[in-house]
Order: structure tokens, then C-alpha cells, then sequence
């Protein structure tokens, strides 16, 4: 495996570096709940993939105070 010869500089090596970006993912409303998702994944509030209901979300029940 080839080694270098002489020591990058770290103003160089930072400009190789500046690329190195992250993205924001890219969110798009649920056709059937109207809340974001991400592209191409089951709804995470309603459990929906292409138009059809693929997991069962289960509603928690609050607590009262005086139980």
C-alpha cells in the first residue's frame, strides 16, 4: 500500500474535509394522517404504508392524578 512521503498540512487536509456534509431528511406528510414521514417508510403515528394499514399503533392511555 502506497505511503505518503511528506505530511499533509492541516489547512489541507480541512479543505478536503469541507465536503463532508450532513443532509436533512427529507420529510413528506403522510397521505393519511397528514403528519411528516419519512419518504418510502411506514408512518410511525398511523401505521400506514401505500394506502394500506401495515402495523397496529397502540394508543396510551393517560394516568389520573388520583389513582
Amino acid at each position: 500500500m502506497a505511503l505518503p512521503k511528506r505530511r499533509h498540512s492541516a489547512a489541507r487536509g480541512r479543505k478536503r474535509r469541507t465536503h463532508w456534509k450532513l443532509t436533512a431528511s427529507n420529510l413528506i406528510p403522510c397521505p393519511q394522517c397528514k403528519q411528516p414521514k419519512i419518504a418510502h417508510r411506514i408512518c410511525a403515528v398511523c401505521g400506514y404504508y401505500d394506502g394500506r394499514q401495515v402495523i397496529e399503533i397502540k394508543v396510551k392511555e393517560k394516568k389520573k392524578k388520583g389513582q
